[in-house]
């Protein structure tokens, strides 16, 4: 059998808007194809090995729990920059996604150091973006693919000069409110505001990354198809609310 191994990191902190149920949808995924997906959670004070990991997940969190864990993030920012490096995947989602950029500013005006893995900053608004949102994504060259989900947040996040988003808006908020884009992409690893969780009702992006993962491993990456009706009618139902009701200022 197959084993991938995943670092959690910082799930005791960053673990809000059911973002756990990511993990979740990898493990189901992987064991229903004869793969043993292994979750070691990664914590401050613990040492992160940039070559131990085919695929490392960080989830959202308050304010406050990002505050407790930003410096230990940064300077795991080296290894974390490396294992991608190394074709290992990541998945980023809002708190985390912010965190691994190269900083995250509050309304306070403190400033959290980022990993320094995406070419991205987050400001804190004035206000929350708050809705259904839906992206337009090409992971694969020529393929176009719809991610569905639920954004929640006060930061804006500015991509840097030569990031590549993970997708555009085609309703909702997205990273400001304003340029169209949502996430961002560097490689294997994504980033993304979207919660609810993600994975659940967007199974290809779950299969995405167990492909990179499985590809990191030294493993073959095409994985059997599954029956998936119950998941492309969340995403079809998370889309429509999407396109009639997401975010709007």
């Amino acid at each position: 059998m197959t084993t991938l191994r995943v670092a959690h990191l910082y799930p005791e902190y960053l673990n809000i808007y059911a973002d756990r149920g990511n993990i979740a949808v990898l493990a189901n995924r992987a064991g229903w194809r004869g793969i043993e997906l292994v979750v070691e959670p990664v914590s401050v004070g613990q040492a992160l090995r940039p070559d131990e990991h085919d695929l490392m997940y960080i989830g959202g969190g308050q304010d406050r729990e990002q505050a407790l864990i930003a410096a230990d993030l940064a300077a795991k920012g080296g290894a974390i920059r490396e294992a991608v490096d190394g074709g290992t995947a990541v998945l980023a989602v809002c708190g985390g996604y912010q965190l691994l950029g190269s900083f995250y500013r509050d309304r306070g005006g403190a400033e959290l150091p980022g990993a320094g893995l995406f070419p991205l900053h987050t400001v804190a608004g004035e206000r929350r973006l708050i809705g259904d949102c839906l992206l337009e994504c090409e992971l694969e060259p020529g393929e176009k693919r719809t991610v569905a989900g639920f954004e929640n947040h006060a930061g804006l996040t500015r991509l840097e000069a030569g990031a590549q988003p993970l997708g555009r808006v085609v309703a909702g908020f997205g990273n400001d409110g304003a340029s169209g884009f949502e996430g961002c992409r560097v490689g294997t690893a994504i980033g993304t505001y979207l919660h609810g969780p993600l994975l659940p009702r967007n199974p290809w992006l779950a299969d995405w990354l167990l492909a990179r993962a499985l590809e990191h491993r030294g493993e073959p990456s095409s994985l059997t198809e599954l029956p998936d009706a119950l998941e492309h009618e969340a995403h079809l139902v998370s889309a429509a609310r999407a396109r009639s009701r997401g975010g709007r200022f």
